[in-house]
């Protein structure tokens, strides 16, 4: 299997197309190690790699986040043990760690090689990392689908529904103390769909309470936006989000004029 990831990322010259397509092929080999140890019985997934595994959202993403659903035979530990088998058994250098100290269940999956084999580092020990999130204590409120899908593995992925994750990105984009580009560009990408996703208010007002000294109301949320983008730094949000595009003429949509056009619509006083 270490042999496909090499083949896929090697179709194509661009270094950063071959760096998101080797990490996804990773992303893939994780959601179908823990599909296999039946892990989507306790977790649902959830987030902006879950928006393009399941929604084609046409970005690439870092990490894997999941939210914990059902606490019933939890066992995150014993799943990474089976990835790391399932790793080094498909002829990757890999290391799984984990911190389980935390209200978020933190865990890395470190591939040494791979970026050398690919030409993407001089050194052979250089590592691919990604980040396994688990909220183990998430906001309530949540719709639930289970969906299969085919990424180089047969997946069943139970997940957030489309208006459940539309509400995790607006809390999100509400909420966070940094500017992540790519959370604007994922807002963008719900703004755009037809017939239009209205976010689960319910699971977006609870997620704001859990979270906020000053909660505000979920109803309310564009004017909420629309104060937070007078803030944003349009140019490192561009940077940021511009080595996962799909399609990089697409960075000149993400403006302050456009999301001032998308909020304004129907906002509450």
């Amino acid at each position: 299997m270490k042999e496909q990831a090499l083949m896929i990322a090697k179709q194509f010259n661009n270094p950063g197309e071959k760096l998101n397509r080797l990490r996804e092929y990773l992303q893939t080999f994780i959601l179908h190690s823990f599909h296999e140890s039946e892990a989507f019985a306790n977790l649902a997934f959830v987030g902006g790699t879950a928006l393009r595994f399941l929604f084609q959202l046409p970005r690439f993403s870092e990490d894997l986040d999941f939210s914990l659903e059902a606490k019933k035979d939890y066992e995150p530990e014993k799943w990474l043990a089976k990835l790391n088998r399932d790793l080094s058994f498909a002829g990757f250098d890999a290391k799984v760690r984990s911190n389980t100290k935390k209200t978020v269940f933190v865990g890395w999956v470190d591939v040494s090689e791979l970026l050398h084999e690919v030409g993407l580092s001089g050194h052979k020990q250089q590592k691919l990392s990604i980040k396994i999130e688990i909220d183990q204590n998430p906001p309530k409120g949540a719709d639930f689908k289970t969906t299969v899908v085919n990424l180089h593995f047969l997946v069943a992925f139970r997940h957030y529904d489309l208006s459940s994750l539309m509400a995790g990105k607006i809390h999100a984009l509400g909420c966070r103390q940094y500017l992540k580009g790519r959370d604007w560009y994922d807002f963008l990408w719900y703004g755009a769909k037809r017939p239009p996703v209205e976010p689960n208010l319910g699971l977006l007002q609870a997620a704001v309470d859990q979270t906020e000294k000053i909660p505000w109301k979920a109803h309310n949320w564009k004017n909420h936006l629309l104060e937070k983008m007078e803030n944003v730094d349009w140019n490192l949000l561009r940077k940021d989000v511009a080595p996962f595009l799909e399609h990089p003429e697409e960075l000149r949509l993400l403006t302050k004029e456009t999301f001032t056009q998308l909020l304004s619509s129907d906002t509450v006083d």
